[in-house]
């Protein structure tokens, strides 16, 4: 990948409203869905829904950082997730519905600190997101990627009003 080229994973809920909202995001020039931070090498959907390996689906974002900053793309994915929500997110329970931020940079933990602090103060309560570096990757199932494009009727936390958002958004501080 090109130099000002940077990715970081996102635990979002079901990953794949989450990877349809990232992929309408101007400078986000690659996403993929996947499983993070579990406990077993290479699960598959069916592991990760019935057997408890304490992996999150995911989507592993890269994006043009000439273009978006990482702090504009926490905002916006605060905008698609229930912060406080523990292990759900819309009508979807379990452990791998869980919100986090997963980072390979160890350059990126400061700024992503500093963003969910400000959330929370924001809101004035404890948020439930985890803030981890990312472990144990594995790319989910073909079926999976881009599963909101291939099934547009498909199930998604995330509306249509927030595609629309994130389609129409800048980032500020990038001239």
């Amino acid at each position: 990948m090109e130099d000002n080229i940077k990715e970081i994973t996102l635990a979002g809920g079901c990953f794949w409203g989450t990877q349809r909202y990232f992929q309408a995001i101007k400078g986000v020039v690659q996403t993929e869905v996947g499983y993070a931070n579990g406990k077993t090498k290479k699960p598959t959907y069916q592991d990760v829904c019935q057997h408890n390996t304490g992996h999150a689906e995911v989507v592993k974002v890269f994006y043009d950082q000439q273009m978006i900053t990482l702090p504009f793309l926490l905002t916006l994915y605060f905008e698609i997730i229930d912060p406080v929500a523990v292990n759900r997110q819309g009508n979807d329970v379990g452990s791998q519905y869980r919100t986090g931020i997963y980072y390979q940079d160890p350059a990126d933990q400061e700024v992503i600190l500093k963003s969910v602090h400000e959330l929370r103060l924001e809101m004035g309560v404890p948020l439930a997101i985890e803030v981890l570096p990312l472990e144990n990757y594995s790319p989910a199932e073909a079926y999976h990627q881009e599963y909101l494009k291939k099934n547009p009727g498909g199930y998604c936390h995330i509306g249509s009003q927030e595609f629309n958002k994130a389609a129409k958004a800048i980032d500020p501080s990038i001239k």
